[in-house]
């Protein structure tokens, strides 16, 4: 971890954000249960999305109701994971910052965010040309094993910040 970032690490865990999530009973430990439930219903959903583009279940759902009912909710998942991540960090964030596992955590999710970025940008501007191509266009499945590989690898590097 850089020493310029720990006076910004130690101002976040000593602030009262901080405090009141160690000090809170069973705060620490509710705010755990819902980060995971965060990442399930991110992850899940993105994953059959992920799925789909690679051609599963390509002539029971098309990719745009896929798309109109799985991202969503994803987004949902997304959101409660961020709000939990950043409280659960403020409890220990020169101990999380400071784990070998947190650079690749951060990596991994700046490389997710990139991939939906340029996927949003790229290939799904042009879904309705290729909703309904077997199989979906290599940009697009690409896309798909970036995502699942990126989120699997988070998941991991997530669970390792304690024990690295």
């Amino acid at each position: 971890m850089p020493e310029s970032i720990e006076p910004i690490l130690r101002w976040l865990q000593d602030s009262a954000l901080g405090d009141v999530v160690r000090s809170t009973p069973f705060m620490y430990a509710t705010l755990e249960s819902l980060h995971i439930l965060g990442i399930a219903v991110l992850v899940g959903p993105a994953f059959a999305f992920d799925l789909r583009l690679l051609g599963v279940g390509r002539s029971l759902v098309p990719v745009t109701r896929a798309a109109r009912y799985l991202l969503p909710v994803s987004h949902l998942g997304l959101a409660i994971a961020v709000v939990t991540g950043i409280l659960l960090f403020s409890a220990q964030a020169v101990g999380v910052a400071g784990s070998g596992a947190a650079p690749w955590k951060l990596g991994l999710l700046l490389l997710a965010g990139l991939n939906v970025l340029v996927f949003n940008r790229g290939v799904h501007r042009r879904v309705d040309e290729w909703a309904d191509a077997d199989p979906t266009p290599v940009a697009a499945r690409i896309s798909a094993g970036v995502s699942m590989t990126t989120w699997t690898g988070v998941i991991f590097a997530g669970r390792f910040l304690a024990y690295v």
